[in-house]
């Protein structure tokens, strides 16, 4: 265990922990309420570490235990492979832990998935990555809130935000930034040719109330609407929707979830928050020359996945060139594989630079 010892820096990581802890004891902590809040996330992310460190030791240790019964009784358990697994599935984690090193890659992230031009088609799709990502944060058993959904003119959705809470999640997330292209016989096609459609998958960072993102009156249009799709009689009596738009940048963000409409307005603001935050990431990056390839992929023209079903089965991720045959495995969720390709491919291409 000495090796991930080192790749932890336990001895760093214990001293990082007691001298913050040590300032929560000072009189004057909460005078400033940021700066506390700050230092009380930095304990926790440091312990985050420390525990994560333990699980992976007592696992070891477990599995050596194991190991050893099965050497003496020259016979493997079911027991051992068990516990192989679980093991393997934590220096697994490590490893995406370890590429999970940028500006804001830990934090929760707020997830908007736009359809292409298609119609019933795109939209449909559009859901089904809706689902997708609702399947991977119940698989991971995390917390996420719709933020707004509008529906399809008759199936799937028109726009949909979600927030998915938890640690690193902004930074895991960011492989399914851009655009992502389904191949199918279309199901609303009486005479059963092949569509191709497209929806665009935004990833943007949940801003901390210690991050201040202003907006003046002067620089957002809001306008408001009767929902749309259902919601019963409520959604005809009331104009409870909410439109904004930045008029700077031209960002648009709309909520019609809550029956109130300041309920969706602040809905939309955080929204729009994260939406300028990320914007402004992206423009220091790109003074970097490191978003450059990525902010081409969010052009129509340029998909970073494709899903296809026919005339074959096969998901490929046009920047890794990493395949899965499964496709139903992946719209179940199972999209683990396409993260952890994804930080391998920019930490190798960091590499090269």
């Amino acid at each position: 265990m000495r090796k991930f010892e080192v790749i932890f820096d336990i001895e760093s990581l214990n001293k990082i922990v007691e001298e913050l802890e040590s300032k929560t004891f000072a009189d004057d902590f909460w005078t400033d309420n940021k700066k506390a809040n700050i230092v009380l996330k930095e304990i926790k992310k440091n312990k985050d570490k420390l525990h994560f460190y333990n699980a992976i030791s007592n696992q070891y240790d477990l599995l050596d235990l194991f190991l050893s019964d099965n050497i003496e009784s020259n016979n493997v358990s079911l027991d051992s492979i068990v516990e192989l697994k679980k093991f393997i599935e934590l220096v697994d984690n490590l490893e995406i832990q370890t590429l999970l090193n940028k500006k804001d890659d830990d934090k929760s992230a707020i997830l908007t998935i736009h359809p292409g031009a298609g119609g019933k088609d795109s939209q449909d799709w559009a859901f089904m990555l809706y689902r997708m990502y609702i399947k991977w944060a119940e698989l991971h058993k995390l917390k996420y809130n719709l933020l707004s959904y509008t529906e399809g003119d008759e199936t799937g959705v028109k726009d949909v935000s979600i927030e998915i809470k938890g640690d690193y999640i902004f930074g895991k997330l960011q492989s399914e930034r851009g655009i992502h292209r389904l191949v199918r016989i279309s199901p609303f096609d009486s005479n059963g040719k092949r569509h191709t459609s497209f929806a665009a998958v935004y990833i943007d960072p949940l801003i901390d109330d210690d991050i201040e993102i202003n907006l003046s009156d002067g620089e957002i249009k809001i306008d408001t609407y009767r929902a749309s799709g259902a919601g019963g009689q409520h959604v005809n009596k009331t104009d409870s929707a909410v439109r904004i738009t930045h008029l700077n940048t031209g960002i648009t963000v709309q909520c019609q979830n809550q029956r109130s409409q300041l309920k969706n307005k602040n809905t939309a603001i955080k929204i729009l928050k994260s939406r300028l935050y990320q914007l402004k990431l992206d423009e220091m990056m790109n003074k970097k020359n490191e978003l450059n390839s990525d902010k081409k992929d969010i052009a129509w023209g340029s998909q970073i996945r494709s899903y296809v079903f026919h005339p074959y089965n096969l998901i490929k991720d046009h920047r890794t060139n990493h395949e899965i045959t499964n496709i139903q495995k992946v719209l179940d969720g199972n999209i683990d594989e396409f993260i952890k390709e994804y930080l391998l491919f920019n930490m190798e291409k960091k590499d090269v630079k």
